[in-house]
């Protein structure tokens, strides 16, 4: 057996893939409610602002997809042994790097929005995406750290 997974057994690793998904849903549920409070709040006011519309329509929607993957991955759950770990491992640096690309479009979506005459649906649908991009990375890396350390 390889040092790497020195001190850790299987069923810690499910674990930490249980909180994990969990804090995911958390996330999700989050972001759901929260676009949706803003979207709410924003016709109750009769308000109309393409920046927090669009920033909410993100948020809803990435929150629906990040509910659907908790439970696609909740069913695929079991103890790993050490090839299980690794390929999560890998799994999981590859949705970092992939986490790092939607901020990266989301700042690239905001700021064109800026640049093109203050088009400012674009600037909250960009701060959407990179709001959700950050916090996946700060999920995913959460459990990076866990994985043969």
């Amino acid at each position: 057996m390889n040092s790497a997974l020195s001190g850790q057994w299987a069923d810690s690793l499910l674990s930490f893939e249980r909180l994990h998904l969990l804090k995911l849903l958390v996330w999700a549920l989050l972001s759901i409610t929260a676009g949706t409070a803003l979207i709410a709040l924003q016709r109750i006011r009769r308000q109309h602002s393409p920046l927090l519309t669009h920033f909410a329509i993100q948020s809803v929607a990435w929150g629906l997809v990040d509910a659907a993957i908790v439970g696609v991955a909740r069913r695929g759950l079991a103890v790993r042994d050490y090839a299980g770990a690794v390929a999560l491992d890998r799994f999981v640096w590859l949705n970092i790097g992939l986490d790092g690309g939607y901020v990266a479009v989301g700042l690239t979506l905001a700021l064109l929005g800026w640049r093109l005459d203050r088009r400012f649906g674009l600037v909250g649908a960009g701060l959407g995406i990179t709001v959700q991009g950050l916090a996946l990375v700060v999920l995913d890396l959460q459990l990076a750290a866990t994985i043969l350390r």
